[in-house]
């Protein structure tokens, strides 16, 4: 956000309802422009906090043809399109994806909740937006840390018993009973077998198909019962 009063980049072609934005976002500076191409070669002088597009422009543009650009351009800017042009699936299409607006607003204009919009893009899109989607996904990270330590420490700590069962065994070992008393899949033990024989904690008598993938393994024979 701006350091003075935000920055709204309003691309706007007709001249009443642009008044009507000035009137209702009057304590912003408003930057307009009538096109698409002409709000992008605004860009060069100015770094807007909220992009407000209309749809339907001057020369023919569409505001919605512009809309990679503006987001190629200003990845981290809140663009709120408005249009009473657009159908249903062309509203769904703008709000989605990566070079999607962040609202789209019917005309006419409710310019209370348009004043709403505004304050929301601001308050909850650009840096404040970065910053959730990294805390996020830095609390996911952490997560996915946590439970894949959990689950190695419980893996490692399941086959130290098992080898304390099984150790000095020469015949094949009962899938399972293991499974049972372990309370984990027959494939799970399968693994854990096959990880105890590879690193040469068990002959390979206490499961004499440990090479083949656990996956392929028919998970309801009766291995060694």
């Amino acid at each position: 956000m701006s350091a003075l009063k935000p920055v709204i980049l309003v691309v706007e072609d007709d001249d009443d309802q642009y008044e009507l934005y000035e009137e209702t976002l009057g304590s912003f500076t408003l930057i307009r422009a009538r096109t698409g191409t002409e709000a992008l070669a605004c860009l060069g002088q100015t770094q807007p906090d909220v992009v407000v597009l209309d749809h339907v422009l001057e020369e023919g543009e569409r505001g919605l043809d512009f809309l990679p650009e503006f987001r190629e351009l200003l990845p981290h800017v809140p663009v709120i399109i408005v249009s009473g042009a657009l159908e249903v699936s062309e509203q769904l299409r703008a709000l989605q994806g990566p070079r999607r607006a962040h609202y789209c607003l019917p005309k006419p204009v409710d310019l209370r909740q348009l004043r709403r919009t505004v304050e929301e893009a601001l308050r909850e899109c650009g840096p404040s937006e970065v910053v959730r989607q990294f805390e996020a996904l830095e609390r996911s990270q952490r997560i996915d840390a946590l439970e894949l330590l959990s689950r190695s420490t419980d893996r490692l700590s399941r086959q130290n018993r098992m080898l304390g069962k099984l150790r000095g065994q020469q015949h094949r070992a009962n899938i399972s009973a293991l499974a049972r008393e372990f309370k984990v899949s027959r494939r799970t033990v399968i693994r854990d077998l096959q990880e105890m024989i590879r690193r040469g904690q068990l002959p390979e008598t206490v499961y004499p198909d440990w090479r083949k993938p656990a996956d392929d393994l028919d998970e309801t024979s009766e291995a060694g019962a």
